[in-house]
């Protein structure tokens, strides 16, 4: 799925996007009507989220806490990529400093701490993290089937990496136990269980390729070296 140029976009909003009409003040309640959209669709499109950021930037009086929030969730959903960070350095330094607003930047900072374990692929570690503050839920429960996205997200980085993978680990890395997560490998990732072992099809990720490394030396560079030791003995 494309989350920069989705098929998904509206034509007014890619006349948004593409012209002068990014710089339009008015152009804000359609970008956060579609950004709304996105969220319920469980979709992305982080181009137009970044429009509407460089729009606060430009009018501030028009900025709202629940939409940088929502903007920031739904770049998570897209890692590993850089586009919760585009986001996050769009945002006016003055919204993010502690003590600046009351609740903004302790949102901001807390994605921040999951944007930075999912990049890192520290998936058990980001699932425990979501599951100890009630902030994170808040933060998430306008971005539909939010949980979901990631475990898909984390099932298809594993995908590109294994032909095989412990059951147990799998299970952490998706913050799943039991039959929650045996349905969602076998029904949604479409793998099989062996013996508490998942076994991961083939792709042209995952296959082993045979590499072919040549080394070209001709005659000249050969008598170099050889004049050059020859050289050193005398």
């Amino acid at each position: 799925m494309d989350s920069e140029d989705p098929q998904e976009r509206p034509e007014d909003v890619s006349n948004i996007i593409n012209g002068l009409e990014r710089y339009n003040p008015e152009a804000v309640g359609n970008l956060e009507d579609y950004l709304r959209h996105q969220c319920e669709n469980r979709y992305t499109d982080s181009n137009a989220n970044r429009t509407l950021l460089k729009l606060y930037q430009l009018n501030p009086d028009r900025i709202k806490d629940e939409v940088i929030t929502n903007i920031l969730v739904k770049a998570l959903t897209c890692f590993p990529s850089p586009q919760f960070s585009q986001a996050l350095h769009l945002i006016p330094p003055s919204l993010v400093a502690p003590n600046s607003r009351a609740e903004l930047p302790e949102a901001i900072g807390k994605l921040r701490e999951l944007a930075i374990q999912l990049q890192g692929a520290q998936y058990a570690r980001f699932w425990a993290t979501l599951d100890s503050d009630d902030l994170y839920a808040d933060l998430t429960t306008d971005i539909e089937g939010f949980e979901e996205l990631i475990r898909v997200r984390i099932a298809t980085l594993v995908s590109h990496a294994y032909r095989e993978i412990d059951l147990h680990v799998l299970e952490q890395w998706l913050g799943l136990e039991g039959q929650a997560a045996l349905r969602f490998i076998t029904d949604t990732a479409g793998w099989k269980v062996e013996e508490a072992v998942v076994k991961i099809p083939r792709n042209t990720e995952n296959e082993a390729k045979k590499s072919e490394v040549r080394e070209d030396v001709n005659v000249d560079m050969f008598s170099r070296v050889v004049r050059r030791a020859w050289e050193e003995t005398i």
